[in-house]
């Protein structure tokens, strides 16, 4: 396999290559054998981005799907008038561009490069109205989401990725830093919503995917939409808040207060704190996902609170802010190095307040684990 060279800085890593993009592909292709299928079907999504780098400039509903298969060259099928930006993608001198025009049955001559009677992988996002055309012009084929056969597909990244990984969370961690200076009291949670995202666009973000604001008891939902509450002192703030930079994933959590907290608010922010330690520290050579939640939930579940914890402890980042592996209960994989994921208990308090700390965390090529996050734990008071 053909290395990357190393990022040339924060602000311009080093492209990915065509070598870069042929390994991915035959990586997949070889995991599509070992898991028993036939091949793998990747509509225009996350998964495409990752394997080719062709991110079409608009998804409609005429076909476009890469076709990798054990032991076949990598095939991309495009309509006939977005093939001039396909060829332009970086990993497209690695794969065949097979083109249809309109008029033409695209399901006839994707065909021939399928197994007739074989199980494929498909992109989780491809759309139904492709899945179906597959299935008539191809009766005997099955299909099974990539989510369920190759899960772990994109979970281990390379040390182009993590840096990649690193420096948007670095610039999420200069968006807090900024954040903490801006007035809270009086203002509507979309207002600090839009400072968090300006924020995140100031630091070399392209792309913002949430901005989460809970302010006093919209805390108690993890996933609360910033809204027209008027923040008030004495509020607990829940920030969540991420996006892309240079096509990797930022997400992080900090919980903040405005004003002087109560002892029961302190004690809830410690419980959390030291909760997210233990998941943290849990990350060690041959643990599995799931105990990584276990070792956080504990904790949380010893102070008094454990019914107040009502979402898994994490996610993986990558292409996407959420994609496997998943740190929840029953996730037997073990965790290995390269992987890069979430680790964010939290306690939620209905109609009262919630509080929720996150980091990105990866385990390293010597079996540790490495925070890709950098900001305090401890409470901070805003005004």
């Amino acid at each position: 396999m053909t290395s990357t060279p190393a990022a040339r800085s924060d602000d311009a890593p080093a492209p990915f290559t065509a070598d870069d993009y042929r390994a991915r592909m035959d990586r997949a292709a070889a995991s599509a054998a070992d898991a028993g299928l036939a091949g793998v079907l990747v509509a225009p999504g996350p998964d495409l981005v990752y394997l080719t780098g062709y991110r079409p400039t608009a998804i409609t509903e005429r076909l476009t799907v890469l076709v990798l298969a054990p032991g076949r060259d990598p095939v991309l099928v495009v309509p006939t008038l977005e093939a001039p930006d396909a060829e332009k993608a970086p990993g497209a001198s690695a794969l065949t561009l097979r083109d249809w025009t309109d008029g033409q049955d695209p399901y006839a001559a994707t065909a021939p490069l399928l197994d007739a009677g074989g199980r494929f992988g498909v992109s989780d996002n491809a759309w139904a109205l492709h899945l179906l055309g597959l299935q008539q012009a191809l009766p005997s084929t099955s299909y099974v989401s990539l989510t369920e056969a190759l899960p772990m597909l994109r979970a281990v990244k390379d040390a182009h990725e993590l840096a990649r990984i690193a420096a948007a969370g670095a610039a999420a961690d200069r968006a807090y830093e900024e954040i903490l200076k801006v007035r809270f009291a009086g203002r509507r949670e979309t207002e600090v919503a839009a400072d968090l995202a300006r924020l995140l666009l100031e630091s070399g973000h392209s792309q913002v995917d949430f901005t989460v604001v809970g302010s006093g008891p919209n805390g108690a939902d993890p996933h609360h939409e910033a809204g027209e509450r008027v923040i008030e002192r004495g509020d607990m703030v829940v920030l969540d808040f991420g996006g892309l930079k240079h096509g990797y994933g930022s997400d992080t959590t900090r919980t903040v207060h405005v004003g002087e907290p109560t002892d029961e608010e302190r004690r809830v922010h410690d419980v959390v704190r030291e909760a997210q330690q233990a998941g943290f520290e849990a990350v060690k050579p041959g643990i599995a996902c799931q105990d990584v939640d276990r070792a956080a939930r504990e904790v949380i579940t010893d102070a008094g609170y454990g019914e107040y914890f009502i979402h898994r402890t994490g996610h993986g980042i990558g292409v996407t802010t959420h994609e496997p592996p998943y740190m929840i209960e029953g996730e037997e994989r073990p965790v290995v190095p390269g992987m890069c994921f979430s680790v964010e208990p939290g306690i939620y308090l209905p109609g009262r307040f919630g509080v929720r700390i996150e980091d990105i965390v990866t385990m390293t090529g010597d079996g540790t684990g490495r925070r890709l996050n950098a900001t305090p734990h401890e409470m901070a008071i805003v005004e």
